[in-house]
């Protein structure tokens, strides 16, 4: 007797891949108790299918990770920070700020379309609330040897996602009927259960941890009952600081053969619209479905004035830069008009989640003298 291998299909352009991915990168919000079950569900597939198909897809590293994302900026203090730095210096402080700091998250090599090239160096921050941001940002500072930084925190938030499977074929210029809704980051103060129980949900799934009973183990991490662990996560949930549950594909780097990259470009979008019209230029902004992140941030005279970000991404440059087009259209149709726009291309890039814990910070401020 002959037995065939039975060899799990690990492409995101494998059909059933990619239905599952539509759901799981970005449409489980808020905390469910059975999250593999709810996307199946969504999906359309049987339960066993979808953590089979993740769990492999995991391994490959097709998607980078699989994780309850929370409301960072409802938890601890966050901004974008830009750093004008030295090209000889970038590379460096790249490695540092990936490696080295736990509380930046994305950090990326970006490129202008046009103009200077004085800030290449983009990251963002999480400071958790009782300490000083500025005098974190002074410390990496220092150890990357940048001149300067600018901190722009989010004054208003439009859109805030990824679904980059979804987004893989979307029409330009594609958008809501309706203007984004603006939400205003609040810290939220959380006691010392309620931090017990984000640190462990807020921790990556590794393979043989997805399917049924995936909160119960992690309830039993906590050291807590896990009826009283999913209680206090809904609590958590009703509190606005919980995000999604999602499956994050690797888009910035190659995984398996070239065909298998999901994204090879990917901007960020400026626009200095006039001041005053910022909450109405960010919710006609982030109407166009293309966008993953659209947010009201300062970015100062150095920066153009600059007060409106958006993320896209796209396969080609011009596919990207047709996308943008249409927003740029749409704010003079709209009346909104625009004084300044660029884009910074992402280039080299290390993603991952900012620590937000007080405990942890309190930890790593003693051990680097900022306490």
């Amino acid at each position: 007797m002959t037995f065939v291998e039975h060899v799990v299909p690990t492409s995101p352009k494998d059909v059933i891949n990619r239905a599952i991915l539509e759901v799981s990168e970005d449409q489980i919000k808020g905390f469910v108790r059975n999250p593999m079950a709810e996307i199946a569900h969504r999906a359309g597939m049987d339960v066993a299918v979808v953590v089979e198909r993740i769990q492999a897809m995991l391994e490959a590293g097709v998607i980078r990770r699989v994780r309850q994302t929370l409301q960072a900026t409802n938890l601890a203090q966050g901004a974008l920070v830009a750093w004008k730095i030295s090209p000889e210096k970038a590379a460096a402080g790249f490695d540092y700020l990936a490696k080295e700091d736990p509380f930046s998250g994305h950090v990326v090599i970006r490129r202008t379309e046009f103009g200077s090239t004085d800030w290449p160096l983009w990251t963002t921050i999480k400071v958790p609330a009782g300490f000083s941001v500025e005098k974190h940002l002074d410390y990496l500072r220092d150890q990357i040897g940048a001149e300067k930084y600018r901190i722009m925190p989010t004054i208003r938030a439009f859109v805030l996602g990824v679904g980059h499977m979804r987004r893989k074929n979307m029409a330009v210029g594609e958008k809501s009927d309706q203007p984004a809704e603006p939400r205003q980051p609040a810290i939220v103060e959380l006691d010392e259960r309620d931090w017990k129980v984000l640190v462990e949900l807020k921790r990556d799934f590794l393979p043989e941890e997805i399917g049924f009973g995936m909160w119960e183990r992690r309830a039993l991490a906590a050291g807590m009952d896990p009826d009283l662990f999913l209680e206090v996560a809904e609590s958590l949930d009703r509190r606005a600081v919980i995000g999604r549950f999602s499956t994050f594909l690797e888009h910035t780097k190659p995984v398996g053969d070239a065909s298998e990259r999901l994204s090879s470009f990917n901007g960020l979008f400026h626009w200095a619209v006039p001041k005053g019209k910022e909450i109405e230029a960010g919710r006609e902004i982030g109407r166009f479905a293309i966008l993953t992140h659209c947010y009201w941030r300062d970015a100062g005279p150095e920066l153009n004035n600059v007060n409106i970000m958006a993320v896209a991404h796209g396969e080609t440059k011009e596919q990207v830069m047709a996308h943008k087009a249409a927003i740029d259209q749409h704010l003079i149709d709209t009346g909104i008009g625009c004084l300044y726009t660029n884009v910074y291309w992402g280039g080299r890039a290390e993603i991952k989640p900012s620590e937000i814990s007080p405990a942890v910070y309190r930890e790593w401020a003693a051990a680097h003298g900022l306490a």
